[in-house]
Parts: structure tokens; sequence; C-alpha cells
């Protein structure tokens, strides 16, 4: 079993187990899914009454569901990184190899580059700046983060989704392919 939690699973398993959660939780409980409004029941929460604005006054207890939810992909992404990681480094090309050396990039095994993640270099704090006040403003202004428009909203046939989904890949795609190696140079 343990061998089963730990090897990578092939995508014709992980993703219809994925895809399928989120019309599960659409058909049998009328229930839409959407991490970022986690962020607003947390503030909902913890917010005095008297501090709290108009945006988060409500019945936060009617989305215990969403925030269990929450809860469990941080529990599950804790089990699978420190329980049941896999001790293969990440398979990469060739290409992308060269690439990321040619960015200054030295690879070791994990998922994110040491260089992005050594918080005494200037960039590293301009990365994550800029990145966080982009994610933010963009979830806030789409109405939505990507996983409620890309999953719910495409799913649902709601046009302004098709845009914010689009807008997310094409931010995703002109981040990865210019700005990240105009940053590290």
């Amino acid at each position: 079993m343990t061998n089963l939690l730990t090897s990578p699973w092939p995508w014709y398993v992980g993703g219809p187990l994925i895809g399928l959660m989120v019309p599960l939780l659409l058909i049998l409980g009328n229930k839409t899914f959407g991490i970022s409004a986690n962020l607003r029941h947390a503030c909902a929460i913890l917010l005095p009454d008297a501090a709290k604005p108009g945006f988060f006054r409500y019945e936060w207890r009617n989305e215990r569901w969403n925030l269990m939810f929450a809860a469990g992909l941080v529990l599950g992404g804790l089990l699978a990184g420190l329980v049941f990681a896999n001790p293969e480094p990440t398979r990469l090309s060739v290409t992308a190899i060269h690439s990321l050396q040619g960015l200054g990039v030295s690879l070791r095994p994990g998922l994110i580059p040491p260089e992005l993640l050594d918080l005494h270099r200037p960039v590293v704090w301009l990365i994550l700046s800029l990145s966080g006040l982009l994610v933010g403003f963009g979830t806030r202004y789409g109405g939505g983060c990507t996983s409620g428009h890309a999953i719910t909203g495409l799913s649902t046939l709601q046009f302004p989704s098709l845009v914010a989904t689009v807008s997310f890949f094409a931010g995703g795609i002109f981040s990865a392919n210019f700005l990240l190696p105009l940053l590290l140079r």
C-alpha cells in the first residue's frame, strides 16, 4: 500500500479522480467549488464584529464544508510531501535542464529550485511581492480564483470564467517565459 501512495499515479487515474470532485460537489450537495473564498471565510471568522466591513458580515458557518475542504488539501499536501514523498528526483527533459541552467538555477532534488527560496536575495523578495500582488488583485478583480473559474466556472459554461482562465494561463506563460528569466539573470 505504501508503494501505491509514494509512486506517481498515471494521468488517467489521478486526472479523473480530481476532475470528478467538482461535479460531485455540485450535483450531490449543490456546492460550488472555490478556494479563494476561504480567505473571506477566515476574515469573517477572525475579525471582531465591531471592525467587520459589510463584505465580511454573513453567515460563514454555512461554508464550513469549504473550510474543511481547504484543510483537507493542506493536510493531504503535508502527507504527500512529508510522509508519502517520492524519493526519486523530479524528472525533467534535457531542454528544461539546459534552460534552467542558462538562468543560473542549479538542479537538485525537489520541486522548487533553492535560488527561488533564498530570502537573502532581493530578487526573490521582488518575485514574491509582485506575484502576490498580481495574484491577489487578479483573484479579487476576477471575482474568484483559478480553481473556481477554471473548474466550476468553465463546467457551468460561464463566459467570464473563460476570459479569467485564459488570462491566468496567459499570465503564467508570460511570467515563466519572460519575467522569470529577466529577474533571474
